[in-house]
């Protein structure tokens, strides 16, 4: 037996005892917190359902590959493949639409391929910006982002930028 699969039945006995010594209802307190927590899902929703539809229809429309085009003149000058541009765009938005194009890219040029390996290094050292933002700053009624924003869509550009130059530098 190793620790591994002892940690987590040890820690919830830790839970208990500490409970216990505490005299403190266990089950009313987790009650408590996950009626809170359901309400706190019920006012996210909404912005979550504008996301996902604007994250369709942006990529139903034809939008994102015209902007892709538009802008691979400046990616080709970077040295950052034309074919990750449309996860670029994506990823700040979608995890589960930056995966999609991330599998697209994978199957047709493979993943030990230049373009396989700056989409993967891409996916991998940026956020769905948006996305979180909607999310934590609507769990907690913050209305204005102020500088949040900007400065992660800043690291998630420098991001997109070095990881065509990290695969360079240490893949070859």
């Amino acid at each position: 037996m190793n620790i591994q699969s002892i940690i987590i039945p040890i820690f919830v006995l830790g839970i208990f005892l500490y409970s216990l010594h505490k005299k403190v209802d266990v089950f009313s307190v987790f009650v408590k917190g996950a009626k809170e927590n359901i309400m706190v899902g019920f006012d996210i929703l909404p912005s979550l359902v504008m996301l996902m539809l604007a994250v369709g229809m942006f990529r139903a429309s034809g939008a994102m590959d015209a902007f892709s085009e538009l802008i691979s003149p400046i990616t080709d000058f970077l040295g950052f493949p034309k074919e990750c541009v449309p996860l670029a765009l994506m990823r700040p938005v979608s995890g589960s639409g930056a995966l999609s194009i991330l599998e697209t890219i994978l199957e047709g040029h493979g993943p030990d391929s230049f373009i396989g390996r700056v989409a993967s290094v891409l996916l991998g050292s940026t956020e769905t910006t948006f996305y979180t933002v909607a999310v934590y700053f609507g769990a907690t009624r913050i209305k204005k982002t102020r500088h949040a924003l900007p400065s992660a869509l800043a690291g998630d550009i420098t991001a997109f930028l070095l990881s065509a130059l990290a695969v360079r530098l240490f893949l070859g």
